[in-house]
């Protein structure tokens, strides 16, 4: 085997193959392969290696093997000749005990090996990377999907954005590694029994990451430190928000934030949404719908209630900006066809037309971007975003004919949400503001460096949609983004005058309240068509009856009772990388039954929640997980941990319990 030993690290070649290994963090590595040589740059989420790391060893094993020893993690390279072309092949094993937590597997016994580079004329290439299957392995994490699982084995994963489909490709296993394809390329992975594959559609090189760690904090901690960490949560932003689509206006929008004073209702933050501009690709306030936004603003600040403000990436040609940012090479390209990439019905506009999107992966166009929304919106005291159809909202979904200024579509699309919000981290930072919250519908590993929220997407209003979002944001947490949400009552439709969805409702209310962002929006009925102005019923917590506002009330009361225990559980996500809802077994790795609950969930370390996701419930079963004792916040009721009880679940609220011993506000 021909190697050469590199700062903390090793680099092989064998035949074409170059094949690099290198310190990563504590207990991590990276992996980097390529034909003929590495590529000087590329566009993942491991910018930086972590500072502080101790020393790696590289040192030859009798069998002729090298061992690379990082921490906790063992890394093993040898050629194997086994019955066919011989192959450079890897394992990684725990340092303490040698046990193999992951190891190459080749494709075929005789060609081709564990890593495959299929070449295109691009002078790119179809790349696989296999690994073997184990028994019994559990994993979490891979974004945001509305499948309804918890557990990701068995499951064949789309690497690609879309609407409620967020594609970070980190897990996290039950064997006590974690695992970040660092490859924003459109493709699959497939966990399958026999075998865990990945697949780039298009790629100059594979690149992939690895950690070991005792615990899964640990795990999450060193993936933190691997991606970039999120900011502190501002305090604010640990409050009500409430949304529709849409509000029409200014004084719409007032009538709202005044009626929640009047009725002593807590509300941190309001939101316009789409169709508030003149065009898309404008980033202005409609002066018909907005005759004095600084007024507005100013009404706003003194009810102690911030504006969120909807911007899309996508570029109308009616828009006074599309001319300049065309000729200055600003939007995103096509391989084939003219630069349009979805049709929308905006105003002035007398059917669906298409629309194109701004580049952010071009340092030109993010600055272009934030001078423009500075100058509109920003100078106006707007501090908030939401980054909404940041995907991009492709259609039809095509990503592989995208041209971007970094690279071809199919090669780097994935990493479109991330670079969005990075535009608005950057310019907030230029103007010397703190970190804010960008709430986005699509993200990428190592987005919430920049501050990023995620909700997920525009959900159906039933039941089993409110179960499915458990999962997600469970997953997404343990993705590397604390912040999350979704559209309390679900997104497309639900009637506020109807029983049924009322209590949907409010189990929905119930549940996001206990979220690590609690917003309510939806677009409901009676709907108005797609297009501008568009309007969706009534959608304030005062549009559900009586009953209902009553839940609502004293969930936000309970919100606002929990927001010094919310600011110390973002403050761990903060500093160590920890989801603030966490699966029970984040805190609890011990108690095996802990890794099987799919439809519970901690925020922090002592608080569960047990979500009501049928009709008609008033009574649920709950398992408390053992090493601690709990008490229900409602009755006041204390269980022994380690078994499951049988509760009360009313109408008037869900089952929560705390952590004997703790404070935590209620």
């Amino acid at each position: 085997m021909e190697y050469v030993e590199i700062p903390d690290g090793v680099e092989i070649r064998h035949a074409h193959e170059v094949l690099r290994i290198e310190q990563w963090g504590r207990s991590s590595v990276r992996v980097r392969a390529a034909q003929h040589q590495i590529p000087a740059s590329d566009v993942g989420a491991l910018e930086e290696r972590p500072a502080g790391l101790g020393p790696a060893a590289v040192s030859e094993t009798d069998d002729g093997a090298l061992r690379l020893v990082v921490g906790g993690l063992t890394v093993e390279a040898w050629t194997d000749a086994g019955d066919g072309k011989p192959t450079v092949m890897l394992r990684f094993l725990r340092t303490s005990d040698g046990t193999e937590l992951l190891a190459e597997q080749r494709e075929h016994f005789w060609w081709p090996g564990a890593r495959v580079f299929y070449g295109q004329r691009s002078g790119l290439y179809e790349i696989h990377q296999q690994f073997k299957a184990y028994e019994g392995e559990r994993v979490y994490g891979l974004g945001q999907h509305q499948h309804g699982r918890l557990d990701h084995k068995g499951l064949v994963v789309d690497l690609i954005q879309r609407n409620t489909e967020v594609s970070i490709p980190f897990y996290l296993s039950s064997r006590g590694y974690g695992f970040l394809w660092n490859n924003p390329a459109v493709g699959r992975v497939e966990l399958a029994d026999n075998a865990t594959r990945w697949v780039a559609d298009a790629a100059p090189a594979l690149d992939y990451w690895v950690t070991a760690g005792d615990t899964p904090r640990e795990i999450m901690a060193s993936y933190a430190d691997a991606v970039g960490h999120p900011p502190q949560l501002p305090e604010w932003a640990s409050g009500f928000w409430q949304c529709k689509l849409r509000y029409l206006g200014q004084e719409e929008i007032l009538e709202v934030a005044r009626e929640h004073r009047r009725r002593g209702l807590p509300l941190s933050v309001i939101v316009t949404d789409f169709f508030h501009w003149t065009a898309m690709g404008d980033y202005t306030f409609d002066p018909q719908e907005y005759p004095d936004p600084a007024a507005m603003m100013a009404e706003l600040d003194e009810l102690g209630v911030r504006l969120m403000v909807s911007v899309w990436p996508t570029i109308s040609p009616l828009s006074s900006n599309y001319d300049e940012m065309v000729s200055r090479g600003l939007l995103v390209g096509t391989d084939q066809g003219v630069e349009f990439h979805q049709a929308i019905h905006d105003k002035k506009m007398p059917r669906d037309l298409p629309v194109a999107f701004y580049d952010p992966t071009n340092p030109r166009a993010r600055d272009y971007l934030w001078r423009t929304i500075k100058r509109n919106y920003y100078d106006l005291g707007v501090r908030v975003w939401w980054l909404d159809a940041c995907e991009p909202e492709l259609n039809p979904g095509h990503p592989k004919n995208l041209s971007f200024y970094s690279g071809p579509g199919a090669v780097v699309a994935n990493t479109y949400p991330r670079d969005n919000a990075r535009t608005f981290s950057e310019g907030m930072a230029a103007e010397g503001e703190p970190p804010t919250v960008l709430l986005c519908r699509s993200a990428w590993a190592g987005q919430a460096r920049y501050g990023a929220a995620v909700w997920s997407g525009d959900i159906p209003p039933t039941w089993d949609s409110l179960a499915r979002q458990i999962r997600a944001g469970l997953s997404i947490g343990m993705s590397g983004i604390p912040w999350w949400t979704s559209d309390i009552g679900g997104f497309h439709g639900g009637d506020p005058s109807d029983e049924a969805y009322r209590e949907l409702y409010a189990r929905w209310f119930a549940f996001g309240a206990y979220c690590p962002l609690f917003r309510l929006h939806g677009h409901r009925d009676p709907r108005g068509e797609l297009g501008s102005p568009l309007s969706g019923g009534p959608n304030e917590v005062w549009s559900y009856g009586e009953r209902c506002l009553e839940v609502s009330r004293e969930h936000m009361a309970l919100r606002e009772r929990l927001r010094p225990y919310i600011g110390r559980v973002m403050q761990e996500a903060a500093e160590h990388g920890t989801p603030a809802m966490r699966s029970l077994f984040l805190e609890f790795p011990e108690d095996e039954r802990c890794w099987d609950v799919e439809d519970e969930f901690l925020l922090g370390s002592d608080l569960l929640v047990v979500p009501v996701t049928e009709p008609g419930v008033t009574r649920t079963s709950a398992y408390l997980p053992a090493g601690a004792r709990w008490v229900e916040i409602h009755t006041g009721e204390v269980y022994d941990g380690g078994r499951t009880v049988s509760v009360d679940a009313p109408y008037e609220y869900i089952p929560a319990f705390r952590r004997e011993g703790t404070d935590i506000g209620v």
